[in-house]
């Protein structure tokens, strides 16, 4: 596979349209792709009577985008007060609405419990904690486990739950659920995160086989009603055009195998399974669209962007890899090795790093993709920089701005009753 074989869901053509009415930098999504992927999800979990997907917010946090996910049966996991008020703009109550915080901030569990949300307990402490803003123990509730140690599967290591902050142990998990069906719980979860954008076919059904065996001891030792096991989320995108990207198909047979294996001849045929995707859910259906707006030839080959690591941290704080597609020139030879870069004071403000691509003339637009998760929402304003707006384009080919790019005004509105800012302050107000 060629270093092109990685295609946009948007033609050069549309996006000379759009940037007449929107300029450069934004994140635009694509309706269709997200709509087909959800089907995708649902039709490889639907032998689950209960199934429900529970898209991670903190991905993608746009209640245009929830909206979207919604309508294909989605639900959301929230993370934070923040994070619920979004669900709750969007449409999203009751138990389409699970609440998956830890190191809680007191006042979030009430919240939580307000809007009816399903809250997963991160801690046995916190126990208390929600019996302290309840005044009760809600019927419905489920914890996060932590088994500890490696995690490996057939290809290897894949990550060390033990270093994790998330969940609890194998002992406390127990403890826990006594406790809670002393105080009035009904109805038990079990949710566990062990490991990050896995791209194989083998972390869910590997995963599910620890949490099924959990489950059956679970049920046996302490009594308790199992209404859904939540194998949130790890299934990652092939960010690199030689990747082979999972199947959520044959995942979705490799549950199903390890449920008829172990829930059902225990007698939980009945018990529900839950997803918690972001990634998997949006990052294809995302891209960042950049001009290419400097040149600098010195030590090294440099192409400057009007966007930066504000508007896609990944690469900067992880080294992540993103595909780069330069508009126009897909079938151009990738003769020019460049690193391309932000504007941001920091060297680490890079997309790509001794990138292979074909050569970059000023004007010409970039495609990075696989920016659809955690890339605006991982945003910040170093610099004083300014994010970028959100466009969608819609499955008719029309597109829609749903998040407007931040202006000084946005920067400023923080600074209150700052006299020496007031001049900007109004002269956005005029500009906007």
């Amino acid at each position: 596979m060629t270093d092109l074989e990685k295609k946009p869901f948007v033609t050069k053509g549309q996006l000379d349209e759009i940037v007449k009415k929107y300029p450069t930098p934004f994140h635009l999504y694509d309706e269709r792709g997200i709509r087909e992927n959800a089907a995708r999800l649902r039709e490889a979990f639907s032998w689950n009577k209960g199934f429900k997907e529970y898209f991670a917010v903190k991905a993608t946090p746009n209640p245009h985008i929830l909206k979207i996910l919604q309508e294909c049966g989605c639900g959301t996991d929230c993370s934070s007060a923040t994070e619920l008020m979004l669900s709750d703009a969007a449409g999203f109550s009751g138990r389409e609405i699970m609440f998956s915080s830890n190191n809680t901030p007191e006042g979030e569990f009430k919240l939580a419990d307000d809007m009816g949300a399903v809250i997963n307990l991160d801690d046995i402490t916190h126990i208390e904690s929600l019996e302290k803003e309840l005044g009760r123990i809600p019927e419905v509730i489920s914890c996060r486990f932590n088994p500890g140690g490696i995690f490996e599967i057939s290809n290897g290591i894949m990550d060390n739950p033990g270093d994790a902050k998330y969940g609890m142990t194998t002992e406390q998990i127990f403890q826990a659920f006594r406790i809670l069906k002393e105080k009035g719980a009904r109805e038990f979860g079990i949710h566990a995160f062990l490991v990050s954008n896995t791209v194989t076919n083998d972390y869910y059904p590997m995963l599910a086989k620890v949490l099924f065996e959990l489950a059956v001891k679970l049920k046996e030792e302490t009594g308790v009603h199992i209404g859904f096991i939540n194998l949130s989320g790890g299934i990652g995108v092939a960010y690199r055009p030689d990747q082979e990207p999972n199947d959520i198909a044959v995942i979705g047979r490799g549950v199903k195998k390890v449920y008829e294996e172990v829930l059902t001849p225990a007698g939980m045929g009945d018990v529900a399974i839950y997803t918690e995707l972001g990634r998997f859910m949006l990052a294809p259906y995302g891209c960042l669209v950049a001009e290419a707006i400097h040149e600098k030839h010195t030590y090294k080959e440099y192409i400057g962007l009007d966007a930066c690591a504000v508007d896609l941290m990944r690469p900067a704080m992880y080294g992540a890899y993103h595909h780069i597609t330069v508009m126009g020139k897909e079938d151009a030879p990738c003769s020019h090795k460049y690193d391309i870069t932000g504007s941001l004071c920091e060297n680490n403000d890079k997309f790509a790093v001794d990138r292979m691509l074909p050569e970059i003339e000023m004007g010409d637009l970039l495609v990075i993709h696989d920016t659809g998760a955690h890339g605006y929402s991982m945003g910040y304003n170093y610099n004083g920089k300014l994010r970028s707006a959100e466009l969608l384009l819609r499955e008719d080919g029309t597109v829609q701005m749903i998040r407007r790019a931040e202006t000084p005004q946005d920067y400023f509105a923080t600074l209150d009753g700052c006299e020496m800012m007031e001049k900007y302050l109004k002269a956005s107000e005029k500009e906007g």
